[in-house]
């Protein structure tokens, strides 16, 4: 009994170690970079970052189109995003979420999810198919307007580009934005007024430069590449280092691609029911490319078709996800205890609902938790009360034994036997929680909800630590507490080693996000009160018979 509860402590530590380690990278100090220019431009990446030739494409070549124009930038507004969008190609080559400031400090100063420089971040859309009449990303459209705003009380804003040639090939692209919306509908019009059959692929991909080796040293992210989906393989990270060392070929219908980070997501969702070619290329420079392309479409003389495609582009909200396209909700990273995650969240989501703050939720979260496993709690706690009503006894079997280990372990059990006591029971609330303590933490590290999210008074931020240190030196004090309501280890240099538990776990626990913590010391309190109250229902005594 003694060995296995110094053994799961020791085990808690460990973990508790990890979760701190994984805490450094999600919420450790980032290094000051310059704020990007709007009129950066990306480095050159002319047909290298189109789909390989080898799947039976020929590439377009780089060509100006017959109907030239300026080079410029198109900006778009929306009461959600604000984006740019080049006339070189059609990109989007940059996209401001107004809702997400960077920081509390800077709430003026959006998140920035595309963007041309420092760290190139662009979405990407063409045809594949004949040199003269089938406009790539960098071929050149025409805008009608350079600015666009969603004005009040409108709902959708439509944003067109033109191509053409002196062939009689017409194509319109259309960027289509709701209000309140991250999803970005895009069309394209072909218009075909030749004498032949227009034939291309139609293609979306999301090109992006691999985080410095600086910024890696300096810890400030958690997974940032690429995701394939597909309904037969799910939900796979295909990193920068898997694109680097062999070009993705997989063919698929209603799967997707994308591009994620800590809390934002950007995906091209093709139509769903057809079959397409998903890719990935490494380029110079550490910049890679994954995308998708269609089958081939044909458009006859004297005919018009429109070919759509789907981008998500924003943060990783779980409900809206779900909605959006299957299994895009799994870009919500909750590892391998999902299946406890994500009712942990669904508590969550219903407590905020009532109170409208998620410390609170996180509090009565814990209490349903305790509710829950009250019986199983309750059963643990009267197993060590009993064990320590035993302290006794087992102190004169000790000194009765002496060194005869075997001897000594025999006649502990006999003695467990006969007072109906399990050793083993004490153990058990923190097998429980384990699962559901690291399960919380990645609800809390991976939801978007809790970002910046206020509880009260000083704690401004439950995703990040608490500044004066209160909540983690209240959970060292209840661990302190619950150890001395606990039987203690009957090998002395255990007993000794775990009285620095409660130290060392306020330290680990000092730069845990706030939110963690919280929970943690509410489950303790709770915990004490329960374990108090067995204690002492057990440690009185049993009245006489009449």
């Amino acid at each position: 009994m003694d060995n296995l509860r110094f053994v799961l402590f020791v085990f808690l530590i460990f973990l508790s170690v990890m979760l701190w380690q994984q805490w450094q990278i999600d919420y450790g100090p980032k290094p000051e970079t310059a704020p990007p220019s709007p009129a950066a431009e990306a480095p050159s990446t002319a047909k290298p970052d189109l789909p390989e030739s080898a799947h039976g494409l020929d590439e377009p070549p780089v060509r100006p189109s017959a109907a030239t124009a300026p080079h410029q930038r198109i900006t778009v507004t929306t009461d959600v995003v604000r984006l740019e969008i080049d006339s070189e190609g059609g990109d989007l080559r940059q996209l401001d979420l107004l809702r997400y400031p960077v920081s509390k400090d800077h709430p003026e100063q959006p998140v920035r999810l595309f963007e041309d420089a420092p760290h190139l971040f662009v979405a990407q859309s063409g045809f594949l198919g004949d040199e003269a009449s089938a406009p790539t990303h960098h071929s050149p459209w025409r805008a009608e307007a350079t600015e666009y705003t969603l004005a009040e009380g409108q709902d959708t804003l439509t944003v067109p580009l033109t191509w053409s040639n002196d062939q009689g090939i017409r194509i319109v692209k259309t960027y289509t934005l709701r209000r309140g919306s991250y999803d970005i509908r895009v069309e394209h019009r072909v218009s075909n007024r030749a004498n032949g059959v227009w034939k291309a692929r139609q293609y979306v991909q999301l090109q992006r430069k691999e985080p410095d080796e600086k910024d890696k040293n300096q810890l400030v992210r958690t997974y940032t590449g690429g995701v394939l989906y597909t309904p037969a393989e799910k939900y796979e990270k295909i990193s920068f280092k898997d694109m680097a060392g062999e070009n993705l070929a997989r063919k698929s219908k209603d799967g997707w691609i994308a591009m994620i980070q800590h809390y934002f997501v950007a995906a091209w969702i093709p139509p769903a029911g057809e079959e397409h070619s998903f890719y990935t290329k490494a380029l110079p420079d550490n910049h890679f490319v994954i995308g998708a392309y269609s089958p081939y479409l044909e458009v006859g003389p004297n005919e018009e078709k429109t070919f759509t495609a789907q981008l998500f582009a924003g943060p990783k909200l779980l409900r809206v996800l779900e909605k959006t396209a299957p299994g895009l909700d799994l870009t919500v990273d909750y590892g391998s205890l999902t299946i406890i995650a994500k009712p942990v969240f669904w508590l969550l989501e219903q407590f905020h609902k009532i109170f409208n703050n998620w410390g609170w939720a996180i509090i009565f979260v814990t209490i349903t938790l305790k509710l829950l496993f009250y019986r199983l709690s309750a059963a643990s706690y009267r197993s060590m009360a009993n064990m320590r009503k035993l302290q006794p006894k087992l102190a004169e079997l000790k000194e009765r034994y002496g060194s005869d280990k075997q001897r000594l372990n025999m006649a502990m059990m006999d003695m467990y036997r006969k007072e109906k006591v399990n050793p083993l029971g004490g153990c058990l609330p923190i097998l429980v929680q384990i699962p559901v303590f690291i399960s919380l933490y990645w609800v809390l590290v991976e939801s978007v909800e809790m970002r910046q999210a206020p509880f009260l008074l000083w704690l401004n931020d439950l995703s990040s630590k608490d500044p004066y240190f209160i909540l983690p030196l209240i959970m060292g004090v209840s661990m302190f507490i619950q150890q001395k309501l606990s039987p203690p280890p009957s090998d002395p240099m255990q007993a000794k080693v775990m009285q620095f538990f409660p130290i060392m776990f306020t330290g680990f626990f000092a730069f845990f996000p706030s939110g963690l913590v919280l929970y943690w010391v509410v489950n303790n309190l709770l915990s004490i009160l329960q374990q108090w109250y067995i204690n002492r229902t057990i440690g009185r005594p049993t009245p006489a018979k009449a």
